[in-house]
């Protein structure tokens, strides 16, 4: 069963980096000496353990079965379970099952936060989850393109219906900024965030820019240093900081 703090990474569709905020979320909250599980539910796109350099699956103990550890983090994802890339087909029935699974038949021990990358948009496999875990934390990411705004707000009202608290936003791809220089460009726009925050009644927890990496600073979606790591260390601090209680400060 899962204990802690749930944090549950959402957004209104595929494309827009929600997946690479789950695992240096859960990363950075690692850093931060927490104990944090990273679940995989996005189903059809599964993306963690290549993110995460895993090449291996999870083992079973008494029937249980024993998440895999990378980068400080306990991980489960469909990607142990479907090989050599192939595409799920199963309906949603199967889906539902492995989804109770992760939940109740993994071992993940006493934990402080629970990172849950969740499929994009509002379907049943997000219906499922939000069935099997009634209340959480949640964190929408979107771009700052006015369309991409517009479809995330679908997917934080749905949290809202659902009894979750919409903790902030996350701005993903918000501009580039070339080596050496102090030029931004907003190549998706701007603005998106802001006018999504004010419509949900929240607040823009972090806008992440384009950068490209130099070798050695990351992992391969893991930044070990540099200025994106340092803001997704900020992110973590600031979900502690939103996420706990009087009695735990």
């Amino acid at each position: 069963m899962l204990s802690g703090e749930i944090i549950s990474v959402i957004s209104g569709k595929g494309g827009v980096g929600k997946s690479t905020v789950s695992a240096n979320l859960a990363v950075s909250l690692a850093k931060q000496g927490k104990a944090v599980a990273l679940i995989d539910f996005d189903i059809y796109g599964s993306s963690i353990p290549k993110m995460m350099n895993i090449g291996f699956g999870p083992k079973s103990m008494n029937n249980k079965i024993v998440p895999v550890e990378s980068h400080g983090v306990s991980i489960m994802s469909m990607g142990f379970i479907v090989k050599n890339n192939d595409p799920v087909v199963w309906r949603g029935p199967m889906l539902g099952k492995v989804i109770e699974q992760f939940i109740n038949d993994v071992l993940w021990g006493k934990l402080d936060y629970v990172v849950i990358d969740m499929p994009p948009g509002t379907g049943d496999v997000a219906l499922d989850v939000n069935r099997l875990i009634p209340s959480s934390h949640q964190i929408l990411v979107t771009t700052p393109h006015p369309t991409a705004s517009h479809v995330a707000e679908r997917a934080g009202k749905m949290a809202a219906n659902n009894n979750h608290e919409l903790i902030g936003i996350v701005e993903n791809m918000s501009f580039f900024q070339p080596p050496d220089s102090e030029e931004k460009y907003y190549i998706f726009g701007k603005g998106g965030s802001e006018q999504l925050a004010s419509s949900l009644g929240t607040e823009v927890l972090a806008k992440l820019p384009i950068i490209a990496p130099k070798e050695g600073d990351f992992e391969p979606s893991i930044y070990r240093e540099g200025i994106l790591f340092d803001m997704y260390m900020e992110l973590a601090q600031k979900v502690v900081k939103l996420t706990s209680s009087p009695e735990k400060e």
